[in-house]
């Protein structure tokens, strides 16, 4: 039994950041409104980095000191 890759859509992402939209594995409903804005971090479990600083899909780049690549 062969597992499919996991679709990377940024390449920049860090290893730890989860969001709602990684779960979703359904088309959206158009006339529901959409956010899968909700950010966590694998490390901390919660919406703050070990730094103490916000996550998010633009926060969590290279220049953090807890930020692991792909």
């Amino acid at each position: 039994m062969t597992v499919p890759r996991l679709n990377v859509q940024d390449e920049d992402r860090c290893e730890n950041l989860r969001w709602k939209g990684l779960f979703v594995g359904v088309e959206p409903d158009p006339r529901i409104p959409q956010s899968d804005d909700a950010c966590w971090c694998l490390t901390t479990q919660i919406c703050l980095g070990p730094d103490g600083k916000p996550v998010d899909r633009w926060e969590c780049n290279p220049a953090r000191g807890c930020y692991r690549a792909l």
